[in-house]
C-alpha cells in the first residue's frame, strides 16, 4: 500500500515510496523541517525520486546540506 502524499501525516520516518509526489503536504513538512527558505528545485526533486531508499528525514537533511543549513 502506497502512502497518501496528499493527506497522510508525514514524519521524518515516512519512507519515500514509488508513488511519491511533490504535494503541498510534502512542502508543508519540508518548510517545518528546513525553514522558510525551503524551495523545490529540479535537481533536488530528481534526487528524491532517484530510486535510492530514503525517508523524509533524509530528504530534509539533504536539502539542508545542499543549502548550507
Amino acid at each position: 500500500m502506497h502512502f497518501d502524499w496528499h493527506g497522510g501525516t508525514i514524519s521524518r520516518h515516512t519512507r519515500v515510496d514509488p508513488a511519491y509526489k511533490n504535494t503541498q503536504n510534502v512542502r508543508r513538512f519540508l518548510l517545518l523541517a528546513c525553514g522558510e527558505g525551503f524551495k523545490f528545485d529540479r535537481d533536488f526533486m530528481a534526487w528524491i525520486r532517484n530510486g535510492t531508499p530514503k525517508n523524509m528525514g533524509e530528504v530534509a537533511d539533504e536539502w539542508l546540506r545542499r543549502h548550507g543549513g
